[in-house]
């Protein structure tokens, strides 16, 4: 009688090295181990060697890169969504892509049972499993950190020596770090105490520490249609092209670090260091053209939307009516948000220098300080007249008797 199947979501960190041969020890279950690629770069070299001789008995290495930016960056992109208006939600946009291919290859391989190395203290274990519950409600979720008698990365790490299994930390170099496309972040060690400063220079993977940027500015030139980054100085890529190219260049210039405390889903704060080189610069990029092509009650809006559109994201809730319904308010808005936008790096400052579009609500002859012919600065007078109404009727009444 053949083996029941167990799929495991496996990046070959420290979680995942050894919860292979943690399965194989306490369920009889036969272990696929299914990799995302989301822009892991060359976390992903020598994965399957890895994963067959530590017990897995295949590995899937699913490319969603694609996927990734064009179905989950590119939407939040587009609802400006920031988590706590720092945080631009790189690991938590990842989960829910990562997740939704895992449930595919479960459902293929005819599995009975997903797991996942997310601590029970993280944001991870929520979206990972909201996303398996969403799409595939009947499957069993296997959650070792919640089970197992393990109790910190140290004791990981004495758990893989123990065994013969290779991870890419030491006690020494404990940082838990998360990598994609779109960021990488880093916590723990000597950032779990916020007064701690960061060892910038210890821990950047992707950016130059600003003060270590080029003493000369870099312009670039970003360009939109209906809200979609498509173009560099003029030339168009492909997403993942554009995101990879911006990185760079942004990397380069020493934008896209932020020192983040935040509120964890699950109650607690954390604090972590994220890299969002290109990110940022489309962040800034995308926002300027909105400035330009939004009337001021859908903007204003809009700022409301993209802050529940980034709690959502946060919470793991991709997979939920209501954040289809404000991805289908954001699309509508994203109609006219077509133009350039040219940003100026410099040592870690991204600055706007000039946006314009065909579709610009602005007008010079109506804002100009000189003579025009279209705006009747008498009209002024009644406007303010009838907006300041309902204080100089509260007025008259409680300075009737003075």
């Amino acid at each position: 009688m053949s083996k029941e199947k167990v799929v495991l979501a496996y990046s070959g960190g420290l979680d995942t090295s050894i919860i292979i041969p943690w399965l194989k020890e306490n369920y009889d279950y036969e272990v696929i181990a299914v990799c995302g690629d989301v822009g892991q770069g060359k976390e992903t070299d020598g994965l399957e060697e890895k994963a067959l001789k530590t017990g897995a008995s295949k590995l899937y290495i699913e490319n969603l890169q694609e996927e990734y930016v064009t179905d989950y960056i590119w939407p939040t992109l587009k609802a400006q969504a920031v988590y706590e208006g720092k945080y631009l939600l790189g690991t938590s946009h990842a989960r829910p892509c990562i997740a939704k291919r895992i449930v595919e290859i479960a459902l293929a391989e005819g599995a009975t049972a997903i797991c996942h190395g997310c601590t029970g203290k993280g944001n991870d274990q929520v979206r990972f499993e909201l996303t398996i519950k969403a799409l595939a409600p009947h499957m069993k979720i296997i959650a070792p950190w919640r089970i197992w008698d393990i109790k910190s990365r140290e004791e990981e790490i004495e758990y893989a020596m123990a065994r013969n299994i290779p991870v890419p930390v030491t006690k020494e170099d404990n940082y838990s770090m998360d990598r994609n496309i779109w960021h990488l972040s880093h916590e723990g060690m000597d950032l779990e105490d916020p007064a701690n400063e960061p060892k910038l220079d210890k821990i950047l993977k992707l950016i130059t520490p600003p003060e270590k940027a080029p003493d000369k500015p870099t312009y670039i030139e970003i360009g939109f249609e209906k809200g979609i980054p498509v173009s560099i100085d003029g030339v168009k890529y492909g997403a993942v092209e554009l995101l990879t190219k911006l990185n760079k260049v942004a990397g380069e210039n020493g934008i896209g670090i932020d020192d983040i405390v935040e509120n964890r889903l699950v109650g607690m704060k954390s604090r972590g260091v994220y890299e969002t080189p290109g990110g940022t610069v489309l962040y800034a990029a995308h926002k300027e053209l909105e400035y330009l092509c939004l009337d001021k009650m859908t903007l204003h809006y809009k700022e409301q939307i993209s802050s529940k559109f980034a709690e959502l994201v946060y919470d793991g809730l991709w997979f939920t009516p209501l954040r289809e319904a404000l991805s289908a308010f954001v699309d509508k808005t994203q109609e006219t948000v077509t133009g350039t936008v040219r940003l100026k790096l410099y040592k870690g400052v991204c600055s706007p220098a000039g946006a314009k579009s065909p579709y610009s609500l602005y007008s010079e002859e109506m804002a100009t300080f000189n003579e025009d012919e279209v705006y009747n600065q008498k009209d002024s007078e009644g406007f303010i007249n009838l907006f300041g109404l309902p204080l100089k009727v509260r007025a008259m009444l409680f300075n009737k008797d003075k």
